[in-house]
């Protein structure tokens, strides 16, 4: 090893030591967390609430999902898809036909 790769890992070792006891010195000298006060704490007044609440939001969402027809009891269309496809492009014709007899009588 070289004299110049010598004192290059030198002072990465150096660094990194350095950077280790800086660390370790200002945890050391952090202050402490203040205690939490005795007596009932105002997060766990607010997590209940917020339970009780999607307790409710639950049972709301099973009363409204219950009036849905399940797939396994879907009955099918009672027109074809083509039928149904036909039924569209008609009522688009007449919609065509109506709007473009409103810009000729306007």
């Amino acid at each position: 090893m070289s004299i110049g790769r010598a004192a290059l890992l030198g002072l990465v070792v150096g660094a990194a030591a350095g950077a280790t006891l800086l660390r370790a010195w200002k945890l050391r000298h952090l202050p402490a967390e203040p205690a939490l006060p005795l007596g009932s704490d105002h997060r766990e007044d607010e997590l209940r609430r917020k339970l009780v609440e999607s307790r409710v939001l639950v049972g709301e969402r099973d009363e409204f999902e219950s009036g849905e027809v399940t797939v396994d009891e879907a009955r099918p269309a009672a027109e074809s898809v083509e039928e149904r496809r036909r039924a569209v492009h008609e009522a688009g014709r007449a919609a065509a036909e109506r709007m473009r007899g409103s810009v000729d009588s306007g």
